[in-house]
């Protein structure tokens, strides 16, 4: 993992159930290892949140603060981890989209993997962006007017997406790159 440090750094992850599992709780734990401290946001009043392993049900995870209670302000960064049920229903959920949206207007860094870019394109915020997707979001996001490319990580101005749990590496060490620049 990159050698930079992000002491005094805080990131936002924000899910629902149904994330999977290692796009949220790997990132979270490598950059805590690279000093950041790392909130887990939820919609909705769950004190913990039900993450999927791959084919089935994973573990659960602590919820820090809820969404409601969340204040963009207090985060560096933010983190969309993937999963088909968690994207999917954050991407409708007018209260995610409007904390999505806060992080893009303050320029900070967004970082989504997998199926998490669904929630950007409902945020308005991919169009004329270069990211990349779980393959089977490709026309989703060109659609939405981005520019896909099958990269291991995409980084665009303060857009930085992954793939898929075997890019979870690369993926953080960006968002650790941008953070520590």
């Amino acid at each position: 993992m990159a050698d930079k440090r992000l002491d005094g750094r805080r990131i936002a992850v924000l899910a629902t159930d149904g994330f999977e599992q290692v796009e949220l709780t790997e990132p979270k734990r490598l950059l805590e290892e690279a000093g950041a401290t790392v909130d887990v946001i939820a919609p909705g009043d769950a004190q913990r949140i039900k993450g999927w392993d791959v084919k089935d049900w994973g573990e659960d995870v602590p919820v820090d603060v809820q969404l409601d209670k969340a204040d963009a302000g207090r985060y560096d960064a933010l983190v969309l981890p993937g999963g088909v049920i968690n994207p999917d229903n954050l991407r409708t959920d007018e209260k995610a989209l409007a904390f999505v949206k806060t992080f893009a207007q303050a320029n900070k860094p967004v970082a989504a993997i997998c199926h998490g870019p669904w929630t950007l394109i409902n945020a308005g915020l991919v169009k004329g962006k270069k990211v990349t997707s779980w393959p089977s979001l490709k026309q989703d996001l060109t659609n939405a007017g981005a520019n896909w490319e099958d990269s291991q990580v995409v980084k665009d101005g303060n857009f930085i997406t992954s793939r898929k749990p075997d890019d979870i590496p690369a993926f953080t060490n960006a968002l650790i790159d941008t953070l520590a620049a």
